[in-house]
Parts: structure tokens; sequence; C-alpha cells
């Protein structure tokens, strides 16, 4: 969606600038665009009729630069895809979750301290997003909603900092992992505070 809508937005484009703009979003670390398969992803919008090639330039030994605007299915791609995310709700995979599922794995204080080192580099973020949301950057340069887009962020970074020390507060305190009928039934020793053989 996001090479779609870019070639949308500027064009008639070439594919640097498409590039050169998905790079200055950064969003190859939010939306998951690598920098070395846009030309790629230009390449098989094309083949899928989505785009189509208005012109293709080469100066001197350059590389060849092609230029792309949307066809009339791209659009309508465009406008399925951009409603999709709009209107669902469609969370991410996220390999710390997978990782935090197998908490009682872990030493309890190695957990706790993993969590609140995890809070601290999600403050670091937070501090670096509040610069920029304070900066003429963003105030002056950019669309008004790119602002909005940093204070979704900010919450979510926020809530997880709060729920990272409430957890290794938890962990600390010894809690059990297992609710109370469980502690003693089979098939659960793997689960009892950081080692499969615990008994």
């Amino acid at each position: 969606m996001m090479i779609l809508g870019l070639v949308r937005w500027m064009q008639p484009v070439h594919g640097y600038d498409v590039r050169r703009e998905l790079l200055s979003w950064s969003a190859d670390k939010w939306a998951n665009v690598q920098p070395g398969s846009i030309y790629h992803a230009l390449r098989k919008l094309t083949d899928e009729g989505l785009l189509r090639t208005v012109s293709v330039e080469q100066v001197g030994a350059r590389p060849a630069r092609t230029t792309y605007e949307v066809t009339a299915k791209g659009e309508e791609e465009f406008e399925t895809l951009l409603r999709a995310q709009w209107w669902q709700l469609n969370e991410p995979p996220d390999p710390f979750v997978a990782a935090f599922s197998f908490l009682p794995a872990m030493p309890r204080d190695e957990a706790a301290a993993a969590l609140r080192n995890r809070a601290n580099l999600l403050r670091a973020g937070v501090e670096s997003m509040r610069a920029s949301l304070d900066s003429d950057w963003v105030r002056n340069r950019k669309p008004v909603h790119v602002g909005w887009m940093f204070e979704l962020w900010l919450a979510r970074a926020e809530a997880e900092m709060a729920w990272c020390e409430r957890i290794a507060e938890r962990i600390e305190s010894g809690v059990s992992y297992l609710p109370a009928g469980l502690e003693q039934a089979e098939g659960w020793p793997g689960w009892r505070d950081g080692a499969p053989n615990a008994e």
C-alpha cells in the first residue's frame, strides 16, 4: 500500500524518488518497507497492472530511470487497501510477545531486569519522539497528521513502559505464574519459576 500510495501521490514519479521519500519517512522502521525491495515492488505492481510505465530515461552511464503512474486498477486497489487498514484492527506480529509467552523459563531477576531495560529503551524513544514533535521539522515542515502519528507512537510507548514496570514488580514480588488450582497439577512443571525441571 505504501508504494502504491506514494506513486499515486507523487505521479508521474521515478522509482528513485519513491525510494527517497520512503526513506525520509523512515518507513523501513514502521511500515516494513525495505529500501532494497522498492524497485522490485514497482516492477511487480507494474506486472500486476496496478502501475504503468510512463517513460524510461537513460542519461550517460547512469542506470535507466523509469517513471511510473497509477492505473485505474491501481487506484481501485489503493482505495481497497487504504480502507481495509482504516476500518480493521490488524495486530502486527511481535517477537517480544512470543518470548514473553515463555516468561517462566527466565530467572525472575533477569525477567524483571529485562522488562525494566525494555521500559528504558522505550523511554529513550519517547524522549526522541517528544523532541521531534516540538521541533520545527514537525511543526512547520510536515503535514499536521505526521504529528498526530507521533502522538500515537508516544501513547503506545508510554502505555508499554508502564506495563513493563508493573509486570517487573509483580515478577519480583514472587507471584506464582500459575493459578492456585494448577500449581501442583500434572503437565506444568516447566512453568514454575525459571527452570524446566523445577518442581
